[in-house]
């Protein structure tokens, strides 16, 4: 009697173990935990080194966890299809796998893996960099997929773009920044005072924001805040145009730009230049008087 409820146990065992549901979730926990564990180690191993840039280590960890993603839940539908029956090799084989591949819309799924590849082969762009997608959508890279890419825009909305779609990127993170701030006065200031209250507001800017500014290894800046010049002597009809240029560090540009506008329009408001006004003439109409009897 023992022996025989010996070989039943072991049977109801064999039994469960051999049920195709079972091994699918079994093989899904072992795959989910082996996820977890390698997400964890690329992290640890990203955080505890320093041969590349932050931004850098944090693009590539995003890639590679996409790139887990993607392959164990490519991998457990082919075991699904396994377990069901299906010879997989065969079908992928076969001569009709190039129908089935356009009529499930796989095209455009690699054209968008191609295109996540390139962005981080092509190093167009980062995580946490501040770009312009198709001179259209503008935020910051919150995350990088092999799929899709993931911007946050100033208002706090997360936009969601398929790599495919990408047609064309301005990266407002690459290295360095050049701000460009113009300064438009009125045709009556006489352009030698504006000259040289322009090159004072330079001095002050290359002494007020000088920790702004990109600097060389003898940490010396690359090219200080200066008056570019005179670029219009009629900008849109209102007046002269002047323009003043700083190279930046990328990752304080905004904050530099910010700062540079503040400078210029106190210093122009404290002599009391006159800017450019954009004046509208509109037309006089007359109003019609009642005829007299």
């Amino acid at each position: 009697m023992f022996n025989l409820d010996e070989v039943t146990w072991d049977d109801t065992i064999s039994a469960f173990f051999s049920n195709g549901i079972v091994q699918f979730f079994g093989v899904a926990i072992l795959t989910y935990i082996a996820i977890f564990i390698i997400k964890r180690s690329v992290r640890s191993f990203f955080s505890k080194t320093s041969f590349i840039e932050e931004r850098k280590e944090k693009t590539l960890e995003s890639m590679i966890s996409s790139t887990i993603n993607y392959t164990a839940t490519i991998g457990l539908i082919i075991f699904a299809l396994t377990l069901l029956g299906l010879k997989v090799g065969s079908v992928l084989a076969g001569a009709g796998v190039l129908g089935i591949i356009l009529g499930f819309g796989a095209q455009s799924i690699i054209k968008d893996l191609l295109a996540g590849i390139f962005f981080l082969y092509e190093k167009q762009l980062h995580k946490g960099d501040f770009i312009a997608v198709n001179d259209k959508f503008f935020g910051t890279v919150e995350d990088i997929g092999l799929r899709f890419l993931k911007l946050r825009e100033w208002s706090g909305k997360l936009l969601t773009i398929s790599n495919g779609q990408v047609n064309s990127i301005e990266n407002y993170n690459i290295d360095h920044m050049r701000v460009i701030e113009k300064v438009t006065v009125s045709f009556e200031e006489d352009p030698r005072k504006i000259y040289k209250l322009l090159e004072e507001t330079c001095e002050q800017l290359n002494d007020e924001l000088a920790h702004y500014l990109k600097t060389d290894p003898a940490d010396q800046p690359v090219q200080p805040f200066q008056l570019y010049g005179m670029t219009s002597l009629n900008s849109d009809h209102r007046g002269y145009e002047y323009t003043v240029t700083g190279l930046t560090e990328d990752l304080v540009y905004w904050t530099a730009s910010k700062e540079t506008r503040r400078i210029i329009a106190e210093k122009m408001f404290d002599h009391n230049i006159q800017m450019s006004l954009q004046h509208i003439e509109l037309p006089q109409t007359q109003s019609a008087t009642p005829q007299e009897e």
